[in-house]
């Protein structure tokens, strides 16, 4: 008759994370100490990055909105004289009708000051400045009026003034119908800009009729800068033509700048320091597995009694090492779970806080909810081993 074979009992899934919770059902304060090192480090790379995918999102979100389709021309230095040079009174005209040119807008600065009345210091100017404006400006900024009118036939040959967002503020003025003084004589607020980010010089400054101008400012009518807004697709063929086009006669002393430029350097060059962070971050993580290590030998020392009780009714090596090693998988799974919930929170405290949007790659959840999984496996591989090892005899005997 062939003898009986023993077999050892098989544990299911259901029964693994069973025994492998008990022991941190048993000590809850333990398990959050342990877990807070692995939240910790998974808390500050989903925040790093999460905080760096809002920034360039509200980058990305600005520059769909104001386009990268505008170029700007200015006069630069005459090569000759070595004074700056001056763009024809045509300049703006001529532009206007290169192929894919859409608006055309110019500004031309004026030597008068902008106070809020005439008893204020001409020497006060606050920083703001006057300019002579097109009625294409606006268009070509693509800018909106917060309260009040733009610039038209009518309204631009009287003393009225439109105001950038910066302007507006500084000189207390709230809404149109509101006096300040520019030059010799007051002139009436008929509209405030809302903020333009690729105009910071027209946000300071306060923007008068071209005829206005003219008759009332001394302008010479040499526009200052000029705006220009074309089609995406032909953004680099009227670049090239530009220069040539505004002054023919001295293409040289032209200068064309790209105003979006320097958004598109930021969005590109955002979340260049984020390896750094996230090195910090990864840091934490393991001082946060190492503390997962530690915490599973000390439960190992502690449990040596439950050890060999187990190997005693049956339990085989594999079945104890495969509990130590799901305790130490759920205690870092916790601690990763935290992690995530706490950066994505910071994340959303920093974007709304900025008027940004709140944007949490989801890679980065993954691959830190992953990390943790992998440094629970890691920290709790040496103290399974180590329960495995244990004699059942002297396990009993230690308890």
């Amino acid at each position: 008759m062939p003898r009986d074979r023993l077999t050892p009992a098989r544990l299911g899934p259901r029964e693994v994370v069973h025994v492998g919770s008990a022991g941190l059902r048993s000590r809850p304060m333990r398990v959050v100490l342990s877990a807070l090192g692995i939240a910790i480090g998974i808390a500050t790379m989903i925040a790093v990055v999460g905080i760096s995918a809002s920034s360039k999102a509200q980058l990305l979100q600005q520059l769909d909105k104001l386009g990268t389709n505008m170029l700007k021309v200015a006069p630069g230095q005459d090569l000759f004289s070595g004074e700056k040079s001056k763009l024809p009174k045509e300049a703006p005209g001529m532009i206007g009708r290169i192929p894919g040119v859409e608006h055309a807008g110019a500004t031309g600065d004026l030597k008068p000051t902008v106070r809020r009345s005439e008893k204020i210091s001409q020497s006060d100017t606050s920083g703001l400045s006057v300019k002579a404006a097109s009625e294409d400006l606006l268009k070509a900024l693509r800018g909106t009026i917060g309260a009040g009118t733009w610039l038209n036939d009518a309204n631009g040959r009287y003393p009225s003034v439109v105001l950038g967002s910066v302007a507006a503020e500084r000189l207390g003025i709230t809404a149109p119908g509101q006096q300040v003084f520019v030059g010799n004589q007051y002139f009436t607020v008929i509209g405030i800009l809302d903020p333009l980010p690729l105009a910071p010089e027209i946000e300071r400054a306060a923007l008068v009729g071209w005829q206005a101008a003219t008759t009332l400012l001394d302008f010479d009518g040499h526009p200052t800068q000029i705006y220009e807004r074309s089609s995406d697709a032909s953004v680099e063929s009227v670049r090239n033509l530009l220069a040539r086009t505004a002054d023919p006669q001295n293409p040289q002393n032209v200068e064309v700048s790209n105003p979006s430029a320097a958004l598109q350097a930021k969005a590109a060059t955002e979340g260049a320091f984020d390896s750094l962070l996230l090195g910090l971050g990864g840091v934490a993580l393991l001082v946060g597995g190492v503390g997962v290590a530690n915490t599973m030998i000390i439960s190992v020392l502690e449990r040596r009694h439950e050890i060999g009780l187990r190997r005693s009714l049956g339990a085989t090596r594999g079945q104890i090492r495969i509990q130590f090693v799901t305790e130490s998988l759920l205690l870092s799974g916790l601690g990763g779970l935290a992690g995530v919930v706490l950066g994505a929170a910071a994340t959303y405290v920093f974007a709304a806080s900025g008027g940004m949007p709140w944007v949490v790659p989801l890679w980065a959840v993954g691959g830190g909810f992953a990390a943790t999984l992998l440094i629970g496996s890691v920290a709790g591989l040496y103290p399974a081993v180590r329960a495995a090892r244990l004699s059942p005899t002297l396990a009993l005997q230690a308890g």
